[in-house]
């Protein structure tokens, strides 16, 4: 997680020429049949966030982050997120959030709406959120729903048509859901290129979440680190020793 301000001091760095760090999580529950590891356990969770707050860092959505260090702070901010938009993020992440202070963004696929992640061909079919539990968690103080796209396809490999649907549709069709404007979208898989990134911004976003984008790294390809169920304390801080070490800092989109 990002430095404190005191190892800042002590490298004569600023935390904030530092790439914002930015978790990624999927499903809170029952890690018994996890074959793509997208699962944490409640209790998992509750340590991981309870980690975060002992470091004096506290989980806010990307957008909030972004807002913070454009104005020269949020040292001590962590974008939480939440990605495919599963039923039990209202039941079991987002009161451990709200013990904790925290906020988070969700992704969610307004394609799907109460359906179950059929993208998987492996594992168990776990339920997603309808437009209500969507409207409860747009709601809460502190939380951000963003789009992942209509129905989670890999975007690097749709026709131009069909790119247009996940990206621009799924924003306007969220946006009805939610009765608000919708600034966050988060690649599929984590794929992207040139086309996929150029179409997020020509949809009115104001940034794009993945996983590892390499040299695309921007306000519009923002890297995050994925986090599961085997990152204990000391996990997380190497995590983001090799976070900060890979990471160039996120400016203008190249």
């Amino acid at each position: 997680m990002p430095v404190s301000a005191d190892s800042s001091r002590r490298t004569g760095t600023s935390s904030l020429d530092a790439p914002p760090w930015v978790a990624m999580y999927h499903s809170v529950g029952d890690c018994s049949d996890d074959p793509y590891r997208i699962t944490v356990s409640p209790e998992r969770l509750d340590q991981q966030l309870a980690w975060l707050r002992r470091r004096g860092l506290r989980g806010v959505c990307v957008r909030d982050l972004l807002a913070a260090r454009a104005r020269g702070r949020g040292q001590d901010l962590v974008g939480l997120t939440f990605d495919d938009g599963y039923a039990d993020f209202v039941e079991a992440a987002l009161p451990l959030l709200q013990r904790h202070g925290c906020g988070a963004t969700l992704f969610v696929l307004p394609g799907r709406l109460g359906g179950d992640n059929a993208w998987d061909p492996m594992g168990p079919r776990k339920p997603l959120l309808d437009k209500q539990g969507i409207r409860l968690a747009a709601a809460c103080e502190g939380m951000e729903v963003g789009s992942h796209g209509l129905t989670h396809v890999d975007l690097t490999k749709a026709d131009d048509s069909v790119l247009r649907s996940e990206i621009a549709g799924s924003r306007a069709a969220l946006s009805e859901v939610i009765g608000a404007h919708v600034d966050g979208f988060c690649y599929p898989y984590g794929t992207l290129d040139r086309r996929v990134v150029d179409a997020v911004r020509d949809a009115g976003y104001g940034y794009g979440c993945a996983i590892d984008p390499g040299q695309l790294t921007g306000p519009y390809a923002l890297p995050r680190v994925h986090i599961g169920e085997n990152d204990t304390a000391l996990r997380l801080l190497l995590k983001h020793k090799l976070h900060r070490l890979r990471r160039r800092p996120v400016g203008a989109a190249r």
